[in-house]
């Protein structure tokens, strides 16, 4: 399976390597162009660029908003909509914006996740293995953690928290019409994201349906992703009295 993956993305680059303006540019920017045709081809994850940092200012967002909360990391001309798997149009975005943010388009079809302080997630992840539980992937950037979920929709998610006696402020939940930035883009407030835990294929019977895969097919972009009810509970209790800052990184 490995194999197979590693092919089919070097057919990829192979055929877009054509259209980058810079044959010795940095394998930074190649990360971010492979990263984001992995996402869309191998995990059929629909992704867009992040609007970035200005270039006369590094510290500051290029969106028009000078007081902006997440710097970089969100979308803005491609706006949201816009996310998608197809390699063509991935290609060229990070083509001629080579060092624009990983963002993946959440709900519908892709994952959802919910977000926690690094250090309360970290403490998560101990129990939820403790209890044997089946974990996916795990974005993390250096405040704050993201647990991808299976996708779940806004009503399923308001009963569920409804029926908690109380949701911690810190806890951040990235469902449909929502966003997350991906490694190896560079984080809101400093430092790079990266995979705390990475995405793994997931063999399943025929027949089966993973995330991002068809019906009947056992396809390379067949994820495991648990169900946020079987979540919640150990994220909720680790970040009760965790702070509910970290806005900047919260989406």
């Amino acid at each position: 399976m490995r194999e197979i993956l590693g092919r089919r993305l070097q057919r990829l680059r192979d055929r877009f390597q054509s259209l980058r303006p810079d044959p010795g540019q940095s394998g930074g920017t190649s990360a971010l162009l492979d990263a984001a045709l992995v996402c869309a081809t191998t995990w059929q994850w629909p992704v867009l660029p992040g609007v970035g940092r200005s270039g006369t200012d590094g510290s500051r967002c290029a969106c028009p908003d000078p007081d902006c909360v997440v710097p970089g990391a969100h979308p803005f001309d491609p706006g949201l909509l816009a996310a998608t798997t197809d390699p063509r149009m991935v290609a060229w975005w990070w083509t001629n914006r080579p060092t624009a943010p990983v963002l993946m388009a959440t709900g519908a079809d892709a994952p959802c996740a919910v977000s926690l302080p690094a250090g309360a997630a970290a403490r998560a992840l101990v129990r939820l293995d403790a209890q044997g539980m089946r974990l996916g992937p795990v974005v993390a950037t250096p405040t704050r953690w993201a647990l991808l979920v299976a996708p779940y929709s806004l009503e399923r998610l308001g009963e569920l928290l409804y029926a908690k006696d109380h949701v911690p402020s810190s806890l951040r939940f990235h469902g449909e019409g929502g966003y997350l930035l991906l490694p190896p883009s560079a984080a809101s407030s400093g430092g790079q994201v990266r995979w705390e835990r990475e995405p793994r294929a997931d063999r399943r019977p025929a027949g089966a349906r993973g995330t991002g895969g068809a019906p009947g097919t056992e396809d390379a972009g067949s994820l495991w992703l648990p169900d946020v009810e079987a979540v919640v509970d150990a994220l909720v209790e680790a970040s009760s009295g965790a702070p509910g800052g970290g806005s900047r990184l919260a989406y």
